[in-house]
């Protein structure tokens, strides 16, 4: 066996045992307790819930198929992704379908966003969800 192939072998498997550790100290596997998932900076300085609080451990629920829990952590995020799908598929058949790209980005459709998200916002810092 070569130096070469012999200092990359002991290379990975350092990666791997680092990996490893990490995975296990910072404990991904619930992103309440974990210091992996970093903070909202916004909730740390004010304390309100901005329109994105959640959406890290809402996506990770996802990815586990836990959809109950996405909706707990941030609802808007599952009202939105089929919204956030066509404006992906606009984007991509723009030429097209050019009449659908118009209709997604007017600026009534736009401030129709802006509106759910603000009171968004304001609902779950009302209520507490």
């Amino acid at each position: 066996m070569s130096t070469k192939r012999v200092v990359l072998t002991v290379l990975a498997a350092f990666v791997v045992l680092v990996g490893v550790w990490v995975y296990f100290y910072y404990d991904p596997s619930n992103p309440e307790l974990s210091k992996f998932f970093p903070k909202c900076p916004f909730y740390s300085l004010f304390g309100l819930k901005c329109p994105g609080c959640g959406t890290q451990r809402a996506i990770h629920a996802m990815l586990n198929a836990d959809f109950a829990r996405a909706a707990h952590y941030n609802a808007l995020l599952l009202v939105a992704l089929p919204l956030i799908g066509l404006y992906f598929i606009a984007d991509i058949f723009k030429k097209r379908w050019p009449g659908f790209d118009n209709a997604l980005n007017h600026p009534i459709s736009i401030a129709i966003l802006i509106v759910v998200v603000v009171a968004w916002v304001v609902f779950r810092n009302i209520f507490g969800w």
